[in-house]
């Protein structure tokens, strides 16, 4: 057989990505629903849809300062003319009412419109019985006691009913949804002041290695600085989680289960990153796969994934906290974060979808992939001018880590793609950044 049949080989003996990503997500539930006051609750999936219980606004009110009137009374002292602007000016002389008042956003006592009468008006105040129009300000004189309307704008401007934006009984969001600020700002002003939401996730990231020192100093032989845990915790917390950092923990088997034990006290989720695959010094592997009554165990799969292809999942303590286990080379800790460890986070954030976004774009330049792995590969996507998107990719392989701190997106190539043709269509997750 040649190198590349026998790579092919090899690759078929993996599971692929899709069946391993559907076997761990069906065995995680959604963390318990709590219920939070409106600000803690920013940031949390909603555990439920949410309805309003109030119309919003609440009552008929004036959306801008001015006078509220009845446009009958601005149209029968003549003839309204067009006007672009949605408004026209009053033929022959201004009209003029008599100001009855003046109504601020704190006023509640109600009032009635007579003929011939306004109300000088206050944007939020309550809207005087019978007014159906509020005339803007700068199209008056400005009067107090009489004031008189040089235009007059079309019947119901100015003006906001009761339940115009938000009528009593409607879903204002659905259950898996984020809880976001302009979200808050609905719940509140529809009467709502604690909604159910899923709590955030906490993560526990823990690194392995006798070989990995801290960072602040660069790697000599036989060392490699700890990159991971840095960046598996930034990247939880990008995810919505509430992320701590353990460090790094030795080689030492009972040092090793006894560290990930004490974590399932405050942790809905641990990471783990080095140590997954078969040889001498993967202890990780050996410590969490071996079946301990009552501690738990992970299963460790090679999987067809590149780059990094050994990947764990399972249980530790009694608590039975779930474990991600990724690989410890930077960038294929990175990509299995993406591709297992975030969509874990959003099962248990009761998040909807779980998975990245995706769109299809046109490959600015021919690419090569190993047969039978799903390839993520950094990639920089950008909006085409005529619509659709384009993709560059950016550095892969070996060099994964240097291309993911320029990439917006992940380029998908499929087990079956060996060769993707510059000008092809194909799969990009959009990545989160803020720039």
């Amino acid at each position: 057989m040649t190198a590349t049949a026998d790579a092919e080989a090899a690759a078929n003996e993996l599971m692929p990505l899709a069946e391993y990503l559907g076997s761990v997500l069906r065995r995680l539930r959604a963390l318990p629903p709590l219920d939070l006051d409106l600000t803690q609750a920013h940031g949390n999936v909603l555990a439920g849809d949410v309805l309003a219980p109030h119309p919003y606004p609440a009552f008929d009110q004036a959306a801008i300062d001015g006078y509220a009137a009845r446009w009958e009374d601005l149209a029968s002292a003549g003839r309204v003319g067009s006007h672009p602007s949605s408004f026209g000016k009053i033929e022959g002389r201004p009209v003029r009412l008599n100001v009855v008042g003046d109504l601020g956003a704190a006023s509640w006592r109600p009032v009635r419109l007579t003929p011939g009468t306004c109300f000088s008006v206050a944007a939020g105040a309550p809207l005087p019985i019978g007014a159906d129009v509020v005339v803007p300000v700068h199209w008056t004189d400005q009067g107090m006691a009489a004031v008189e309307i040089l235009h007059a704008p079309k019947r119901g401007s100015g003006v906001r009913r009761a339940g115009e934006e938000v009528a009593a009984g409607q879903v204002l969001a659905s259950t898996g949804t984020y809880v976001t600020p302009a979200m808050v700002a609905t719940f509140a002003a529809s009467g709502i002041g604690h909604v159910m939401v899923r709590p955030s996730p906490r993560v526990v990231v823990v690194a392995t290695g006798d070989e990995l020192v801290d960072v602040g100093r660069p790697s000599q032989p036989g060392q490699i600085v700890d990159a991971n845990s840095h960046a598996l915790t930034a990247a939880a917390v990008e995810a919505g989680a509430l992320a701590y950092r353990i460090g790094i923990c030795d080689d030492d088997p009972e040092g090793l289960r006894g560290l990930l034990e004490d974590q399932t006290l405050r942790a809905d989720l641990i990471i783990t990153t080095g140590g997954t695959g078969t040889g001498p010094g993967d202890m990780l592997r050996r410590v969490l796969s071996r079946r301990d009554p009552g501690r738990g165990v992970v299963e460790f799969t090679d999987v067809a994934l590149c780059p990094g292809a050994a990947l764990g999942f399972g249980t530790v303590g009694g608590e039975e906290v779930p474990v991600v286990c990724l690989p410890g080379e930077p960038g294929a800790a990175l990509v299995g974060f993406e591709v297992l460890a975030r969509p874990v986070i959003q099962v248990l954030a009761g998040a909807e979808p779980v998975f990245r976004p995706s769109v299809k774009a046109h490959l600015l330049e021919t690419v090569s992939s190993p047969g039978g792995l799903r390839e993520f590969r950094p990639a920089h996507v950008a909006e085409r001018r005529g619509g659709g998107y384009t993709v560059q990719p950016l550095a892969g392989g070996p060099y994964t880590l240097s291309g993911l701190a320029e990439a917006n997106g992940l380029l998908v190539l499929g087990e079956r793609v060996t060769t993707a043709a510059a000008g092809s269509t194909v799969d990009v997750l959009l990545l989160d950044r803020r720039r």
